[in-house]
C-alpha cells in the first residue's frame, strides 16, 4: 500500500470511529398496538424444531381468547435440532415480520437457532408497523436486538411449547402465567408482588425495562445486538449452569458496564447445576450476585417469578416499569 492510499484508510477509519451509532444513544421507546379480539398472532419457530401437534393447545387458547393464529412454514420443518434450515427459518421470520395482517408474533419454542439468523432479517417494514415479538430464552436474542436498535418493546413470556395440553388438567399457577401473556398483549398492566428475599437491597427505581436469559445475553457483548442497560432496569434469568459459569456472567455483566447507570436489577429462576466432586464453587447464587453489585447501589430483587420455571410470568421488555424492593415486600410493576 503506498503512503496516498495509507493515509486515506486511516482517515476513513477516523471518521467511521467518531460516527455515533442509534445504539450508543437512548431511543424513545416504542410499544406496538395492543391486541384486540379479531387480531392475528402469527406463530414461527425461528430456533428449534417442533410439530404443529406440539402448538395445538396453544393455538386453541389464543383463539380462546378471541385472537386468529397464522401458522408459519417452519413449524413441522427440522434440520437436526433447528425447526428447518438457517434460510428457511429465516425466511419464515421475515414474513412474518413484513406481514401487515400480523399483530403479534409468537416463537413456538426456545433452543438455539436465532443468533444465526438475526443479521440476515430486515427491520424495516417491522420499524414502521411494529407488532409485539413474544418469547423467552433464546428470544432474548430479539429483545436485546430490538432494545439496541429499534427501540421496540417486545413481551418476554412462555412460548408454545409451555401451554398445557390439556387446561382443565392445569395447576392456577401454570394457567396465571399463560393469562399473563393475554394480558401482556391486550395492554393490561402487569404488576407483581414478590415474597421479599433476605438477600434483596431495598430501595425504588424506575426505568425501562430490559432483559432475558442471562447467558445468550454475555453471548450478545459487543454484537450489534448487545444490551444497553444505561438508565434501565435489567432482570436475568438462566438454566443448566454451573455456578462458577452463572459467576464468569456476572463478572461480564460488570466489565462491559452493563452495571454502570443501572436503575434496578431483577433476579429471577436459576437451576443451578450441581458441582462435580472436588470442583466445588463454595459460593451460593445470591453471594455471587451481590458480590459484582458492591460498588453499585441499587434496589435488587431476588427470586423473581420469571425464567426456565413453571412461574414464568409474561414481562414487557422495552416498556417503563417501577421497582420498590423493601424487607416486607418487593413490587414490580408497569409504569405506564
Amino acid at each position: 500500500m503506498n503512503r496516498k492510499n495509507f493515509l486515506t484508510s486511516i482517515v476513513g477509519l477516523s471518521s467511521v470511529a467518531s460516527v455515533k451509532t442509534t445504539s450508543d444513544v437512548p431511543l424513545i421507546p416504542v410499544k406496538p398496538r395492543y391486541l384486540k379480539p379479531g387480531d392475528t398472532i402469527g406463530i414461527t419457530s425461528p430456533a428449534g424444531y417442533i410439530t404443529l401437534k406440539d402448538i395445538e393447545p396453544a393455538i386453541q387458547q389464543m383463539m380462546s381468547w378471541g385472537f386468529r393464529v397464522k401458522v408459519g412454514a417452519a413449524i413441522g420443518k427440522r434440520n437436526f435440532g433447528f425447526g428447518g434450515t438457517d434460510e428457511e427459518r429465516r425466511k419464515d421470520m421475515q414474513l412474518m415480520l413484513n406481514d401487515p395482517s400480523l399483530a403479534a408474533i409468537m416463537c413456538a419454542r426456545g433452543g438455539y437457532g436465532i443468533i444465526r439468523i438475526i443479521d440476515k432479517l430486515n427491520f424495516n417494514r417491522f420499524r414502521e408497523k411494529p407488532k409485539w415479538i413474544i418469547g423467552f430464552s433464546d428470544a432474548t436474542v430479539f429483545h436485546s436486538h430490538l432494545n439496541r436498535n429499534l427501540g421496540i418493546a417486545s413481551i418476554h413470556s412462555k412460548m408454545c411449547n409451555s401451554f398445557p395440553d390439556d387446561w382443565n388438567q392445569a395447576d392456577d399457577l401454570q394457567k396465571q402465567t399463560i393469562f399473563s401473556i393475554r394480558d401482556a398483549l391486550s395492554g393490561i398492566p402487569l404488576k407483581y408482588d414478590v415474597v421479599p428475599s433476605p438477600y434483596n437491597k431495598s430501595g425504588s427505581a424506575e426505568g425501562i425495562l430490559v432483559g432475558g436469559n442471562l447467558k445468550t445475553i454475555e453471548s450478545l457483548s459487543g454484537t450489534s445486538s448487545d444490551l444497553y442497560t444505561n438508565g434501565k432496569i435489567l432482570f436475568v434469568e438462566d438454566t443448566g449452569e454451573y455456578l462458577y459459569s452463572i459467576d464468569r456472567m456476572f463478572w461480564n455483566l460488570k466489565r462491559t458496564g452493563k452495571l454502570i447507570g443501572l436503575k434496578g436489577l431483577i433476579v429471577g429462576g436459576f437451576k443451578i447445576k450441581p458441582d462435580d466432586p472436588g470442583e466445588e464453587f463454595g459460593s451460593l447464587l445470591q453471594n455471587i450476585v451481590l458480590d459484582k453489585l458492591a460498588d453499585y447501589n441499587f434496589p435488587v430483587c431476588f427470586d423473581f417469578p420469571v425464567g426456565h420455571q413453571k412461574n414464568n410470568f409474561a414481562m414487557k421488555c422495552g416498556v417503563k416499569y417501577r421497582m420498590k424492593i423493601t424487607s416486607q415486600a418487593s413490587v414490580v410493576e408497569e409504569a405506564s
